[in-house]
């Protein structure tokens, strides 16, 4: 047996200040510290990959946006090149991005002073070191924008010169060392410390039960609120200029009517939406009263937006509305079809019948063969020739032989002109040569989502199925009400990702597009990339991208705010 050590009782006053000796932090804090910078250290590497690969390229996309960028940087031009492609619908988007901001900040400080009165705690004070973070942010982003045109120009000064390693370093330093960068980096270096300093003494002297995230909302708040600001300002200032140019030339640009008209139109429709989501559900005479009404501000919305934006798309980019059509005419005729399709076949292939596993693979087969070598068969199946495959089977079937690829007409009004009908222009509809390729991405993916499907409906339980058969329900009863309202997060899933995926389209139509189609087949994509590098408009492609970035998001949003609020998850 050992020597047995008994522990003398301690004087809670030393171990205070033996405490108050080990550091600042208490044990706690300190083991909270160690777990949190631990976790950053292990996650550091994937949001440094994640920021150069990712974050970086959209912030110096929106960089070259801003600037008349022609094969090389020239002049700060602002928002000149969305002007060029939108005209005043421009205006219409940066002010509703503002109002969006500061509705944001509505709503932050809604939820915070929940929060607040929940837990019984007065967080407000925490504003004051969040305003410092958010200050710093912005002062980041200051610096950013003064320090990468100098080392853009980098490429100018060594351009003619005997190039080395310790060249570019000098010149790198001269970068960073520049007149302009300097005080903004010294500006950013000075805020960071003030926001350390205040987060340290705030984080001591107040202890509520969420420090950090009450911190979060405030800058969060400081954010929204002087990004909201700086739009309104930003379109306020740009309308004021363009009446001003406009002044000065004696016309007029119109840009507050159709500003006022399209901005009601707007406000219109998200009351005729409450107002009609919000009786879905009512059956008396009064709902049926304030449907109609709902319906009717609908209706007076969509007129007056329907009044202004053919205007508006008549003095904006004519080669990009032209491929925003295009594109729309696209998604509308893939998605719907090949969604249907697939889950029809998913129905037949999961009813066990001989031969099943064989179809799987055969229509999984067009998704994983090469879509350019894909692309370039179904160009030679439907061309131009007499002798082409599409061509051959049109001719047996009596009708005459078709330009496909290089037809710029409309379907709609090819057939109608085959029967003797004439059609207005705006009811053409999709050019020939377009259909081809929809067929051809219906063709592709068609696979893809069956398999998604069949996965979707193993999922579902045949006990829902055996009760809607002794309940007496048929095959379709029991499909209408129990298979395809289970299978609804699925179908959400597949139609998100097909209309992103046909808006970002590119390499099967760049492969099949004909110049005799008039630019008919080039959809928001092609245009983009003819802009950036056949007409080398880095600045104006730039902008036209975060155009398409900004319809997709939209797009998005009310996908999910229609489809996703009737998704049945069990």
């Amino acid at each position: 047996m050992g020597d047995t050590v008994l522990s003398q009782p301690t004087d809670p006053s030393s171990l205070d200040a033996s405490q108050e000796q080990q550091g600042y932090l208490s044990a706690k804090q300190r083991r909270i510290w160690r777990e949190y910078l631990t976790g950053y250290a292990m996650i550091s590497p994937a949001m440094i990959l994640i920021f150069i690969f990712g974050l970086f390229p959209v912030f110096f996309a929106l960089y070259v946006s801003l600037h008349k960028w022609r094969l090389k940087r020239t002049d700060f031009i602002g928002i000149d090149n969305y002007i060029r492609a939108l005209d005043s619908l421009i205006y219409l988007i940066l002010f509703m991005l503002g109002a969006g901001c500061l509705f944001a900040v509505y709503r932050i400080i809604r939820s915070t002073r929940r929060a607040a009165a929940e837990n019984q705690e007065r967080p407000w004070l925490l504003a004051l070191p969040s305003l410092a973070y958010a200050a710093t942010i912005i002062a980041f982003v200051r610096y950013v924008f003064f320090q990468l045109p100098e080392v853009l120009d980098i490429a100018d000064k060594i351009r003619g010169v005997e190039r080395s390693r310790e060249l570019f370093i000098g010149l790198l330093g001269e970068a960073f060392r520049a007149e302009t960068v300097r005080p903004a980096w010294l500006l950013f270096v000075a805020l960071a410390a003030a926001s350390i300093l205040l987060a340290i003494i705030f984080n001591h002297f107040m202890r509520t039960s969420d420090n950090a995230g009450y911190q979060a909302k405030f800058t969060g708040i400081w954010l929204f609120l002087a990004t909201g600001m700086g739009l309104l300002v930003l379109t306020y200032r740009e309308i004021g200029d363009a009446y001003a140019e406009a002044f000065e030339n004696g016309t007029d640009p119109g840009i507050w009517p159709q500003l006022i008209m399209l901005t009601s139109g707007v406000v219109l429709l998200i009351i005729g939406w409450k107002v009609w989501r919000g009786i879905e559900n009512s059956e008396s005479t009064l709902g049926v009263i304030l449907r109609i009404l709902g319906t009717s501000a609908l209706l007076i919305g969509a007129v007056l937006l329907i009044m202004q934006i053919p205007t508006i798309v008549a003095s904006g980019d004519k080669d990009m509305w032209q491929g925003l059509k295009v594109t729309i005419f696209f998604s509308l005729g893939t998605v719907p079809f090949q969604l249907a399709i697939a889950l029809l076949l998913a129905v037949l292939l999961n009813q066990k019948m001989k031969g099943s596993a064989a179809l799987r693979m055969v229509f999984f087969l067009p998704y994983v063969t090469p879509m350019v070598a894909s692309a370039a068969v179904f160009k030679q199946m439907f061309s131009s020739r007499a002798t082409s495959p599409a061509n051959q089977i049109v001719t047996a079937l009596g009708a005459e032989p078709q330009l496909w690829l290089r037809e710029p007409d409309g379907i709609f009004s090819i057939l109608a002109n085959g029967i003797g009908l004439n059609i207005p222009a705006w009811a053409a509809g999709p050019s020939l040569a377009l259909m081809v390729i929809i067929f051809h991405s219906i063709w592709t993916y068609v696979g893809y989502n069956v398999v998604i499907y069949l996965a979707g409906l193993v999922n579902i339980p045949k006990e829902l199925h055996e009760a809607a058969e002794i309940d007496g329900a048929s095959k379709w009863q029991a499909f209408q009400h129990v298979t395809f309202p289970l299978l609804s997060p699925t179908t959400y899933f597949l139609s998100l990702i097909a209309i992103i995926g046909t808006f970002k389209a590119f390499n099967t139509i760049w492969v099949m597009r004909d110049g005799a189609a008039l630019g008919t087949t080039d959809p928001f994509s092609v245009v983009i990339f003819a802009e950036f590098f056949e007409k080398t408009r880095y600045g104006y492609a730039s902008a036209l991208a975060f155009i398409l970035f900004g319809i997709i998001i939209t797009l998005t949003l009310v996908n999910n705010r229609i489809q996703g609020s009737r998704v049945f998850y069990g």
